[in-house]
């Protein structure tokens, strides 16, 4: 089976059903993915757009702590983090395009 997602450094509990949601239950299928292809997965799974926990991703990936993202590199993940959020079409948790779910929300059509 793997271990689970959770055994990414900064990759916590409170995570897990974001993950499951998107299809990736094991560290090995974060692994293997990479970084910005599981962050691209959570957002269209409905996951909403957080840059500090795409870098935290990144950071525990390479063994390291969320905060250890400074500088020039910080500046580039956020480079990278802005190219997977607008390339990637997200949906809201009832699995619906976000636009067309706020759409329905704000015309009464939809509770929310």
């Amino acid at each position: 089976m793997g271990d689970p997602v959770t055994h990414i450094r900064n990759v916590g509990p409170a995570s897990v059903e974001s993950y499951a949601r998107a299809g990736i239950t094991t560290a090995q299928e974060v692994r293997t993915l990479g970084p910005d292809a599981t962050y691209a997965r959570l957002i269209a799974s409905g996951a909403r757009p957080h840059f500090i926990g795409y870098y935290a991703l990144v950071m525990g990936l390479q063994g390291r702590p969320w905060n250890d993202c400074k500088g020039q590199e910080k500046v580039d993940l956020r480079a990278r983090f802005d190219a997977i959020c607008v390339s990637t079409p997200a949906k809201s948790v009832s699995g619906l395009p976000q636009e067309l779910d706020r759409f329905l929300r704000d015309f009464g059509l939809r509770e929310g």
